[in-house]
C-alpha cells in the first residue's frame, strides 16, 4: 500500500512540474513575442543633482567655468567618462581643435543591440566663460548620465544599439557635434535617431518638445500626456543646439528643452507659449547659472521622459 501511494505521488508531481514548465514556457514565449517594451525605471532626481553638484565643484575649482579650452571642461570630461567606464560602457574621447584650443567629445556605447539601428542621446558639456553652466547645460549632461547609469543598473538588453554623447564647444556654434557628424561619413545612415537635451532644469520651466520628426515627437508627448503635463513646441531653432548638425545630415532628431532667457516681446510670448516679461532662466549665460539655478521638478520630469524615450525607441 505504501509503495502504491508513493508511485502515485511521483506521477502527480511529475505532471505538476510538466504543467508548470508549460505555463512558464508560454509566458516566456509571450514576453519574447510581445511588442510592448519594458518600462523605464524612475530616474532619481537626487542622483542627477549629485552630478550637478560635482560639475559645480569642478567649476569652482577651475576659475568659475567649464568652458571650451579651460581646465574646468577637461575636468568635467574626466568626471563623466569615469562614471561611464565604471558602469560598463565602451567610451572614447574624440578630439578636435577650435580657436587654438583642444576640445573633446565623449562617446559612450552600451554593449549589444543592432548597430545599424543606433539610438543616440546627447547633451553639450561645456559652459560659457561667464559661469559654471549648471542649467546650460549641466542639466542635460547630468540627466543623460544618470539615464545611462540606469541602463547599466537595469542590465538593459536593447534590440537597437544605444549610444550617448557629451559634446564639446557647443557655445561657439555646435563645434563638437558638427565634428562628430562630419566624421561619420556613410555611418550616419546607421543612426535610427538622435535626441538632444539642452537645458532641462530651468527655473520657471516650460516643457518644450522638438517637433521635427513625428515618431520621436509622439514618444515624448505621449509620456507627458500620461503625467498630465502640458507641452509646447520647442523654441531653440535649427541653429541653436546640437541637434542641428544631425538634422542637416538627414538624421531624425528629437529632444526636450525647458526654456532660456527672458520672454521679451508679445511675439516671443505667442511663439513660446508664455507671457511677456516672464523669465524662463534669468541666469542664462550668466555667472548665477549655478547649482541653485535648477527647478527640481522640471529636472526630474525631463530625466524620466528621457529614460522612457530611450527604453521605448531602443526596444
Amino acid at each position: 500500500m505504501t509503495r502504491s501511494i508513493r508511485t502515485r505521488r511521483i506521477v502527480l508531481a511529475t505532471g505538476a512540474c510538466t504543467a508548470v514548465a508549460a505555463l512558464l514556457g508560454t509566458a516566456a514565449a509571450a514576453q519574447a513575442t510581445s511588442s510592448r517594451p519594458l518600462a523605464a525605471p524612475d530616474i532619481p532626481v537626487a542622483a542627477v543633482k549629485a552630478h550637478l553638484d560635482q560639475l559645480q565643484s569642478i567649476a569652482d575649482a577651475n576659475g568659475g567655468n567649464r568652458a571650451h579650452g579651460q581646465p574646468g571642461y577637461k575636468a568635467s570630461v574626466d568626471y563623466i567618462k569615469g562614471k561611464l567606464d565604471a558602469a560598463g560602457f565602451t567610451t572614447k574621447l574624440q578630439e578636435f581643435d577650435h580657436n587654438g584650443a583642444k576640445g573633446y567629445n565623449i562617446i559612450a556605447d552600451w554593449p549589444g543591440g543592432a548597430e545599424d539601428k543606433t539610438v543616440m542621446a546627447g547633451s553639450h558639456l561645456d559652459s560659457v566663460d561667464a559661469g559654471p553652466g549648471i542649467n546650460d547645460d549641466g542639466s542635460g549632461s547630468a540627466g543623460i548620465l544618470e539615464v545611462a547609469l540606469a541602463v547599466s543598473r537595469e542590465h538593459l538588453k536593447p534590440a537597437k544599439h544605444l549610444r550617448f554623447a557629451w559634446w564639446g564647444d557647443e557655445e561657439d556654434g555646435m563645434i563638437g557635434s558638427q565634428h562628430y557628424v562630419d566624421s561619420l561619413g556613410a555611418d550616419k545612415a546607421k543612426l535610427d535617431s538622435y535626441l538632444n537635451f539642452d537645458m532641462i532644469g530651468s527655473p520657471n520651466p516650460g516643457y518644450f518638445v522638438y517637433e521635427y520628426d513625428t515618431r520621436l515627437t509622439k514618444v515624448f508627448k505621449d509620456w507627458f500626456a500620461t503625467k498630465k503635463i502640458p507641452t509646447e513646441r520647442e523654441t531653440e531653432g535649427d541653429g541653436r543646439s546640437d541637434h542641428a548638425p544631425f538634422k542637416n545630415a538627414g538624421v531624425p532628431v528629437g529632444g526636450l528643452f525647458s526654456g532660456a532667457d527672458y520672454i521679451k516681446t508679445d511675439a516671443q510670448a505667442k511663439e513660446w507659449g508664455g507671457t511677456a516679461g516672464k523669465a524662463f532662466d534669468a541666469c542664462y549665460h550668466q555667472s548665477c547659472d549655478t547649482s541653485k539655478n535648477i527647478d527640481d521638478t522640471a529636472l526630474h520630469n525631463h530625466s524620466n521622459a528621457i529614460a522612457n524615450a530611450l527604453w521605448q525607441l531602443s526596444s
